[in-house]
């Protein structure tokens, strides 16, 4: 296995950050695994001297969920791509954790089928899995939880496990898939994965609704799932945000309070009857249809508008650093939550652009500051974790699909009570030594000083000595 270890200093930086976090934490060594035994014979190298391991996707993680622990093991998984022949009858297929999402429906699209999840980034399905990743999609088909149907996942101690089946359903023993899905590499390492597929719509349109306000829109999103409608994606962004957009991608959308639909049908009929139902549900907000798009070119176009907010966000304020929130709250709480959304951007002096999959509750505020104003940050700290507070609070989350990762520790106890306890146990039955991504999801920040909740601005890690708290290698 000696040619997958690299030492090489750009192969360590390359592994040190996520999209997400400024923290900058390099490993002692990269592993680039291209196979289930190169995945096992890292993990007895880390059992017997003690080194912690972090399973790395496309490290498009925006929690700090792929950030090794400075000095250890970054497993690279990118190297197991395969890609099974899909199950045309049982609309299934089983791949490598390091397979991309684009490169899988492009495969999966002559045989009329894709896989659903949508995130945006064109993340891999191995991490898409570790952080239960959801998206645009979400609405009409569920995240990963709901698309994955097994999981082969190597523990700490060098069992590999198979969990679930391709059956469409079954009674059958504890739900361990579940348990590993969403964990974010802290529980084992996924290195074979059995998706479900769908077929392609046969027919489908996009829309854009805008609205006179923010309320308007959440309040027609919430009416036309009233109405019956499924939408294959029903997204919400602000006036500013298509400002920002129609800059970065020289668009001439109407600067206001939108959302984005996608609906499907058998056909033409079947569509135009949907649409009307759009229409109305907007119209009783003060709403109204300012963008259609019905052929494929068309929608790649409008949808690929929605993907690219985030880089356009980005484009609007130079030299900024940026920040995401994710919280998801039930639908009766979205109103309210919007609304307090604004009052604290308001409260604190920050502008921050709104976006969201109003369909599933889930709100995203993309705040940025100057990377060295530690006032803002410091706002910006207070503004996120009284959005987090509250969506747990009312019922909800703190993050709806980013993961928990090292930023959202703090809100477990608080959202799950007890159950946090028992979800240490489970990881320290696991993974006794704590050498799989320690640190993060369960572990406990007040125990945790190297890993602080407010990350910004925070020092580079290269030089930290913190070290997981296992026994000494004998």
């Amino acid at each position: 296995m000696g040619e997958c270890v690299s030492l090489a200093p750009g192969d360590r930086s390359a592994h040190a950050r996520d999209e997400g976090t400024p923290l900058t934490w390099v490993p002692g060594a990269v592993v680039y695994a291209r196979s289930e035994g190169d995945v096992l014979e890292t993990l007895a190298v880390a059992r017997d001297w003690r080194v912690p391991v972090t399973p790395w996707g496309a490290g498009t993680s925006l929690e700090g969920a792929a950030l090794p622990v400075p000095g250890a093991i970054s497993l690279d998984l990118g190297g197991m791509d395969g890609v099974g022949e899909p199950d045309l009858l049982g609309f299934t297929v089983t791949v490598g954790p390091g397979v991309r999402r684009v490169a899988l429906n492009r495969r999966l699209r002559p045989h009329g089928l894709f896989f659903p999840v949508d995130p945006g980034a064109d993340a891999s399905l191995g991490g898409m899995a570790a952080t239960n990743a959801s998206g645009t999609t979400t609405v009409r088909y569920g995240g990963m939880r709901e698309n994955v149907a097994a999981l082969r996942v190597a523990l700490a101690d060098g069992r590999v496990l198979t969990l679930g089946n391709a059956a469409r359903k079954s009674s059958s023993g504890y739900a361990l898939k579940q348990l590993f899905l969403g964990s974010e590499g802290t529980l084992g390492v996924i290195t074979a994965l059995t998706l479900r597929l769908h077929p392609l719509p046969p027919a489908t349109a996009s829309v854009q609704l805008a609205f006179r306000d923010v309320e308007g829109a959440v309040a027609a999103s919430v009416t036309l799932r009233g109405l019956g409608l499924t939408p294959e994606r029903l997204e919400f962004v602000d006036a500013a945000t298509v400002a920002a957009v129609n800059r970065h991608r020289a668009r001439r959308d109407p600067e206001a309070p939108t959302l984005w639909v996608e609906v499907a049908g058998r056909d033409r009929a079947d569509l135009d009857a949907q649409l009307a139902l759009l229409r109305e549900a907007a119209s009783l907000h003060g709403g109204a249809l300012v963008g259609a798009a019905r052929t494929p070119e068309a929608q790649t176009e409008l949808w690929a508008a929605r993907h690219g907010v985030y880089d356009a966000l980005r484009a609007a304020w130079p030299g900024h650093a940026t920040r995401i929130g994710d919280v998801c709250v039930p639908l009766s709480a979205l109103a309210g939550t919007v609304a307090l959304a604004q009052e604290l951007l308001e409260q604190y002096g920050l502008t921050a652009p709104l976006v969201g999959h109003v369909g599933d509750g889930n709100l995203h505020l993309l705040m940025h500051a100057p990377p060295d104003d530690a006032d803002a940050w410091t706002r910006i700290d207070q503004v996120l974790h009284a959005l987090a507070a509250h969506a747990v609070a009312v019922g909800g989350t703190c993050t709806g699909e980013h993961g928990v990762g090292l930023r959202k520790r703090a809100y477990l106890r608080s959202e799950h009570g007890d159950a946090l306890d028992v979800m240490r146990e489970v990881k320290a039955m696991l993974d006794p030594l704590n050498l799989l991504n320690p640190g993060k999801v369960v572990g406990d920040p007040a125990l945790l000083p190297a890993f602080p909740v407010s990350d910004h601005g925070a020092a580079d890690g290269t030089a930290a000595d913190w070290r997981p708290d296992v026994p000494a290698r004998p």
